[in-house]
């Protein structure tokens, strides 16, 4: 279909829900791309106006809209969705709706089902519910979808909730014995005994907790009595609820369409035909479907019904397009961190002490490329130190690889240099669970690196390093972006020195020391780890050199926190000020272990000592 203009016209549907967001265009070529979460309940007007402005620049211009939201029940709430979007598409006709009937949409009627028949899809991913539909559309009911306070039964978040709280009923009551799936439950969350739970658990978001169905599935595989019970019980109570939904639709004994959607059913094939069994024990006539495809185009539907279309009544075509003009995120075959090393094509059939050589001759040449950045390294530390003295934090941003190393250098100025700790911060694509866990997309998602300096409040007296070996990362882009929106200081540190970037997104520094290809075709941990390990270290201990926490090469800010370090203050004390170490001991304990103010106490005052304060 072409428009007057000469324009092909383009349905665009959005699902918007608390794990994220998916946008899918449809008219010519089909454009999918992912977003952070929305969920209406948890976003303001002015943040989902942003939300949707961020859609609206990734995706074609559409002819209508079709929406399906997370936390959307009323009028007034779609009412909300619509305003939004009319400043995100000025002039495109929106069809706004909640998640649950764009998913109804998505999913073909089952044969045996009437048109006229009756529909209940049965959601069970981090949150639960199952809403069902008459299939006149006049009539809905929805059961469910409280919210894991009250509600969510058979849900990953009840599931994981369960987890937890039987392998502590099982370790008090059976001989304090640690079952399998808590020694499960302890590898997965990198504890290290079951009373870390506690301060765990107390801080462990939905999600979190949700994520920890993944170790009951893999315990119930193996025939883990605790883990048969939580989803015996979880399967019994989504059955209870869906046919529960069937009864208030009015379907009596006739069929019903029983359409299973969720991370938990979708993922899980041998819990949804669980599932799909107690249903039918229930519902004798029921019809069990899995959602085959995804829910998005049940919002596509809504866009093509908004512009008096319906699905299958046109194909579009759409003219090619120009070629993209390569930018900061695209093009990865270009960067050196992708490309093959030819002294190591052979590295699979390489003797052991042979490959052992190779890799510390490939280390050894990260020196030498870091030394030829070197006034740029320099350049970043002024600038680092220029904000932290105007009473501005280090950001430092990154997925994988790269953002562990962050986070682990930020976590390390505390204890070392007695900084606040919010004065140095580590910030990882997919937060506290991929630090040690991958976490699928999250590196892609240029939304969610603005959105997380966004809740930070980053401003002008700020700097951000962005930290991404091939230096195409949209998370890390994204957080730069605004931080230069936000008029912040910006560095990006990359190992890409042919990266093309456009002026209006340039950071203020960009340091791109070519340390070549991996040894490892693209695994970046190991060359590009090490050097941007190596810069972190140069960036912070020498900011805080020149911020007075460092005496000739003494760390007279230490934390004392512990016995070595305590120790080490003793030392420190005694090398300042020439006393013998009782006497460093004593001060240090009138002084709260405070090296600096122990010091001061002995009448010898460090250089520096009270210059900066954090």
């Amino acid at each position: 279909m072409t428009r007057r203009d000469g324009s092909t016209a383009v349905f665009l549907g959005i699902e918007a829900g608390g794990t994220r967001t998916v946008a899918q265009s449809d008219g010519g070529e089909r454009v999918r791309r992912e977003f952070g979460p929305a969920n209406l309940r948890l976003v303001d007007d002015r943040q989902l106006e942003r939300h949707f402005r961020g859609i609206a620049g990734a995706m074609p211009l559409p002819v209508s809209l079709g929406i399906g939201m997370a936390g959307a029940r009323t009028e007034q709430d779609r009412a909300r969705i619509r305003r939004a979007a009319a400043l995100a598409w000025p002039g495109v006709k929106c069809h706004a709706t909640h998640d649950l009937e764009t998913a109804l949409l998505a999913e073909p009627l089952a044969s045996p089902i009437p048109r006229s028949g009756y529909r209940v899809l049965v959601v069970s991913g981090t949150g639960s519910c199952c809403f069902g539909i008459h299939g006149n559309g006049k009539r809905s009911v929805k059961i469910g979808g409280w919210g894991h306070i009250i509600g969510d039964k058979g849900s990953g978040f009840e599931i994981g909730l369960r987890a937890l709280k039987a392998v502590v009923f099982h370790f008090d009551h059976d001989r304090k014995r640690w079952p399998a799936l808590g020694q499960r439950l302890l590898r997965t969350l990198a504890l290290n005994e079951p009373d870390d739970l506690i301060a765990w658990a107390q801080g462990a978001g939905k999600d979190e907790v949700a994520a920890l169905a993944m170790d009951v599935f893999a315990e119930w595989e193996k025939g883990d009595r605790i883990a048969v019970d939580i989803l015996e019980g979880a399967a019994a109570s989504l059955s209870i609820d869906a046919t529960a939904c069937a009864q208030a639709l009015g379907a009596g004994r006739q069929p019903v369409q029983f359409i299973l959607a969720g991370s938990v059913l979708l993922k899980q094939p041998r819990f949804a035909s669980k599932l799909t069994r107690e249903i039918k024990k229930l519902w004798p006539r029921a019809v069990v479907t899995p959602l085959r495809r995804e829910s998005v185009w049940g919002a596509v539907e809504l866009a093509r019904r908004k512009f008096g279309l319906r699905e299958g009544a046109l194909r579009l075509q759409r003219p090619p397009r120009p070629p993209a003009r390569v930018t900061a995120e695209a093009g990865l075959a270009l960067s050196p961190t992708e490309e093959r090393n030819p002294a190591s094509t052979h590295l699979d059939r390489l003797p052991l002490s042979q490959a052992i050589d190779l890799m510390l001759r490939e280390d050894s040449k990260i020196p030498a490329a870091l030394r030829a950045e070197r006034k740029r390294i320099q350049q970043a530390v002024e600038l680092i130190v220029k904000s932290l003295k105007n009473g501005g934090r280090l950001f430092y941003v990154g997925a994988g690889t790269s953002g562990r190393l962050g986070v682990l250098d930020a976590s390390e100025c505390p204890p070392t240099f007695r900084t606040d700790p919010e004065l140095v911060q580590g910030i990882i694509a997919g937060g506290q669970t991929a630090l040690w866990s991958a976490v699928e997309g999250a590196e892609d998602d240029r939304l969610a690196g603005a959105r997380v300096l966004n809740y930070r409040a980053v401003g002008r007296k700020d700097i951000v390093v962005g930290i991404a070996a091939s230096g195409r990362t949209p998370f890390v882009w994204g957080a730069l972006g605004e931080a230069k929106r936000a008029k912040a200081t910006t560095v990006l540190l990359c190992f890409n020195h042919r990266l093309k970037i456009p002026r209006a997104e340039r950071p203020t520094l960009v340091i791109a020391p070519r340390i070549g290809p991996e040894v490892l075709t693209g695994s970046t941990r190991l060359k590009a780890g090490t050097a941007t390990k190596l810069v972190l270290n140069m960036f912070t201990t020498l900011a805080m050199v020149r911020l007075g926490k460092v005496m000739s090469n003494l760390m007279i800010d230490v934390k004392a926190s512990n016995v070595k370090l305590r120790d080490r203050a003793m030392r420190i004390v005694c090398a300042v000020t020439g006393v013998k170490a009782a006497e460093a001991e004593a001060t240090l304990e009138k002084a709260d272990w405070n090296v600096k103010e122990a010091c001061g106490r002995l009448g010898a005052m460090p250089l520096g000592f009270g210059r900066v304060r954090f």
